[in-house]
């Protein structure tokens, strides 16, 4: 009985010891890093350099329809195909079907509650 009580103790100082430990090393100081990292951004960069100069050119670039006259572009031919007109559609595509059964959608009453959905299709008459 007192091999186990010994072993209890150690078991319980052990856990507290690692315990200790952890707490230890997450709160210690960490000397003067942070976690947030902050940056000039008054400064340029090597990228913003090219992008300023990549701009610049494209600003110079003048452009004149000069290239529709060119013979070249007048020689191009149009392989696209027709667009043959189709007859439009319903105007709400998502509405149910005049005639269709609306088996799958309950309808509310009026004390709040869903009545049983219908499986035959509603006729006028």
């Amino acid at each position: 009985m007192a091999i186990l009580q010994n072993k209890l103790v150690m078991l319980i100082l052990g856990g507290v010891a690692l315990a200790g430990v952890i707490w230890y090393s997450f709160m210690r100081d960490r000397g003067s890093t942070s976690l947030i990292e902050t940056s000039d951004l008054t400064q340029a960069t090597p990228a913003d350099g090219d992008i300023v100069n990549t701009l610049l050119e494209l600003r110079s670039v003048s452009l004149s329809g000069t290239i529709f006259d060119d013979p070249a572009f007048v020689r191009l031919k149009d392989f696209g195909s027709q667009i043959v007109p189709e007859p439009v559609g319903r105007p709400n595509p998502f509405a149910p079907l005049q005639g269709a059964a609306s088996a799958a959608v309950p309808s509310v009453v009026s004390s709040g509650t869903a009545a049983p959905a219908t499986t035959e299709p509603e006729t006028e008459e």
